[in-house]
């Protein structure tokens, strides 16, 4: 007879594992966007020279316009002018040249005005399209900073760079820059054939030489007013979308 193991081995048992229930993984803290010198996009640089191109492309079919515009507006003029210097080899200076004299004038002046509201409206977005092509040299820089010692324009798109990019770096007396504009030119000869045209108006009602004289310098300065505030307003619109601002 075999004796009984009088301690008998208990029952081995693997170790239970809890089933792993689902975690969810920390949440990480919101990263600033990465730069373009980080960015794996394929082909970027050609994506915004494509850009620049095609934003110096329209400044300079805005500015081909708006001179092509100003020759044909200054050529009417000149032919009104030649058109009465004959008028009045035939019929001296009565009242069918002053009648001649008031119509061109007139149309002048409606052909000017309409003139120089394209080029205050160009001017804008003349200055809107550097700002564009600013965020670009901006882009650049980013991709490789290594570049910026050798950029001219500006790399910001604020009022600043703006006019750092108009004067290349150099400081400009924001006075002369407005007198030295086309806009401002067109205006100065608008303004005379507004004066002639108030002169002309005054001299077929009959007044006299003083009033002839008051009446061409009032509306002309008039004129000028008008224009100036018109063009204030154009240029006075804040530009809301500045993205790289200059470092303070």
């Amino acid at each position: 007879m075999v004796a009984a193991d009088p301690s008998p081995t208990p029952p081995t048992s693997e170790p239970t594992v809890p089933p792993a229930s689902p975690s969810r993984a920390p949440s990480l803290p919101p990263s600033l966007p990465p730069s373009l010198r980080d960015a794996a996009t394929p082909g970027l640089p050609v994506y915004l020279s494509t850009e620049h191109w095609s934003l110096l492309g329209t400044r300079s079919m805005t500015w081909s316009e708006v001179m092509s515009r100003i020759n044909i507006h200054l050529t009417v003029v000149s032919a009104f002018l030649l058109v009465l210097a004959l008028t009045a080899q035939v019929t001296g200076f009565g009242t069918a040249f002053q009648t001649m004299a008031i119509g061109l004038a007139s149309a002048a002046l409606v052909m000017g005005t309409l003139t120089a509201i394209r080029v205050n409206l160009a001017s804008r977005e003349d200055a809107d399209l550097v700002r564009a092509m600013n965020r670009m040299r901006h882009a650049y820089v980013e991709l490789a900073p290594e570049l910026a010692p050798y950029l001219t324009a500006s790399v910001h798109d604020d009022e600043h760079g703006l006019m750092h990019t108009y004067a290349l770096g150099h400081r400009r007396n924001l006075v002369l820059h407005i007198v030295g504009s086309t806009s401002f030119f067109l205006m100065v000869v608008n303004a005379i054939v507004a004066g002639t045209l108030g002169a002309l108006v005054a001299g077929a009602v009959g007044a006299g030489t003083t009033a002839i004289v008051v009446t061409g310098v009032v509306l002309g300065l008039a004129y000028v007013l008008g224009h100036t505030q018109i063009s204030r307003r154009v240029f006075a619109m804040p530009d809301l979308d500045v993205r790289f601002p200059r470092p303070e």
